[in-house]
């Protein structure tokens, strides 16, 4: 297992390289709307804030179907992340893979790292997307407060393109982060979503991580929304 996740890592870091032109959470992946204070220096500690054993989110899905606890036992080989959805946060974004000709990350979308997990096949499912109005930047000003502990508890719902919803619940926020290892690492289904700290270059990234609570059916349009990705100006 410990050989499986280093040739992963290695791969991962070859192939982020050659897609993006820099590595994911070490070159600053993504940007903002307008310029913002440079962010921590990689010298900062780490920053993870764990919600405590007593939580229980309170949230209810509100798309059609019945969600059950945990994912069928036999997803398709081809399913893939459609839509992310953080009510709390106003946060409501289709999500796409990556165009093999596009260097940088588009606006307007989230993306998934393919080379991890889709929602269903017990591991991390990795989603990322600039830190702008309209994508991510709820979580990165979340996470200014507290550390992001007002986001513990809330509801993460992920649409997969097999008429699916996923709901998790954040668990975690983790600040100022380097690696990818705890994702790559996770033997359960979890949401991963990635943001950036400052501008463009800025290597440290905030994550939210988010346990699977529930899945089930859900309408077809509102796992298909219709994505306008664009590249940043």
């Amino acid at each position: 297992m410990e050989e499986l996740l280093i040739r992963l890592r290695t791969r991962l870091v070859a192939s982020i390289l050659s897609a993006l032109g820099v590595a994911l959470l070490m070159a600053g992946l993504l940007t903002y709307t307008a310029p913002v204070a440079a962010g921590p220096e990689p010298s900062q500690s780490p920053t993870i804030v764990t919600a405590p054993p007593t939580v229980r989110p309170t949230f209810t899905p509100t798309p059609s179907g019945a969600p059950t606890p945990t994912p069928e036992p036999t997803p398709p080989a081809d399913r893939v992340a459609t839509r992310v959805v953080i009510k709390d946060l106003g946060i409501d974004l289709p999500v796409i893979d990556q165009p093999a000709n596009v260097a940088y990350p588009l606006c307007n979308v989230a993306m998934y790292l393919k080379e991890l997990h889709q929602p269903g096949f017990g591991g991390a499912t990795y989603l990322y997307a600039h830190a702008r109005a309209g994508m991510f930047l709820p979580i990165l000003n979340a996470s200014k407060v507290a550390n992001g502990a007002k986001m513990i508890g809330m509801a993460v719902e992920v649409y997969t393109s097999d008429d699916q919803l996923f709901v998790y619940s954040i668990s975690e926020v983790r600040r100022h982060q380097l690696d990818l290892d705890a994702a790559i690492a996770a033997t359960t289904d979890q949401i991963w979503l990635q943001t950036s700290e400052g501008p463009k270059g800025t290597r440290p990234k905030t994550q939210v991580v988010g346990e699977l609570v529930s899945s089930g059916p859900t309408d077809h349009d509102a796992a298909h929304p219709v994505a306008k990705p664009k590249v940043c100006a």
